[in-house]
């Protein structure tokens, strides 16, 4: 089977029936565009069935040679792997080749993470006269109280709010669907916002069901809401270095501090593996740690 070919198919298996979003399509095909352009290139391989183990060694010495770091390395491995399983799937190969390769050896960093105080002085920034200031302390909150994604943030649909029945719908990665609850403080935000604010917006056509929206009535866009967390954590006076990936961090690791169950904070965070969570473990060692040594009579 040619490399093109094949690039195809898998394409539309991931679009069909994996469900990714697009850039993640793209992230898998440019992974595995990379190993076929090196044995194109050096090995003259145009069947991508008869790479081998050696071939591979090969390509990570190839990216070693290119400064590719252990973290770069061991994303195309991953998309490759990915690759490859998908052939075996298909039956088009008996093994992954994959399978006798050790990805590159990762420090485990620990995600930046707000105190609840630091949360509170961020949301707290907003100016509720300005003109924007009832979205963004309602964005703010949602992206905390939630624990979302960007992705999530600016795709939430008015159609999936249930603020009565204290719950929201998310579509997650995979276009999956989660249910989220709702505190009360966020409930009374999103009325407020909804029925002041976003009620009284000249919305753009295709974007009446999206809840957060711009000047021109349109669904909100990934810069703007990094634009706004900068701006409010500045205003706040924090000085880390805050994204809003950083409210989601902060979210799962207050949950574990307050003694939420793991696998509880994996079903609200969508994490679709447990190993995905567990970092929030190491972040809550690490706090019980700072915790002691700060209050130890005999520091």
């Amino acid at each position: 089977m040619n490399w093109k070919g094949a690039l195809k198919e898998y394409r539309n298996y991931l679009v069909l029936e994996k469900a990714l979003s697009d850039n993640s399509v793209e992230a898998y095909l440019r992974d595995v565009k990379k190993l076929s352009a090196f044995c194109i290139q050096n090995h003259e391989l145009t069947d991508c069935t008869k790479v081998s183990v050696e071939t591979l060694r090969d390509f990570i010495v190839n990216l070693h040679e290119q400064k590719a770091g252990n973290k770069s390395q061991a994303r195309i491995l991953s998309g490759i792997k990915s690759f490859f399983n998908y052939l075996c799937v298909e039956e088009v190969i008996p093994t992954n080749p994959c399978d006798k390769i050790d990805r590159p050896r990762l420090e485990r960093k620990l995600p930046d993470t707000l105190s609840e105080n630091e949360i509170d002085k961020i949301i707290n920034s907003t100016d509720l006269s300005s003109k924007h200031g009832e979205r963004n302390r309602t964005l703010l909150e949602t992206l905390y109280s939630c624990g979302l994604r960007v992705s999530e943030l600016i795709e939430l649909k008015c159609s999936k709010l249930f603020l009565d029945d204290g719950f929201l719908i998310v579509i997650g990665k995979g276009n999956k669907e989660r249910l989220v609850p709702l505190n009360e403080t966020l409930i009374k935000y999103l009325k407020n916002y909804i029925s002041l604010i976003r009620s009284h917006q000249n919305i753009a056509s295709g974007h009446e069901d999206f809840v957060f929206l711009n000047n021109r009535g349109k669904q909100l866009t990934r810069m703007m809401i990094f634009t706004i967390v900068k701006k409010q954590t500045e205003k706040a006076e924090i000085k880390k270095n805050v994204s809003p990936h950083t409210f989601r961090h902060s979210f799962a690791t207050h949950l574990l501090q307050g003694g939420a169950d793991l696998r509880a904070i994996q079903t609200m965070l969508g994490h679709e593996s447990i190993s995905t969570t567990e970092i929030y473990m190491h972040i809550d060692k690490k706090f019980i740690r700072e915790e002691i040594i700060h209050h130890h009579p005999r520091k």
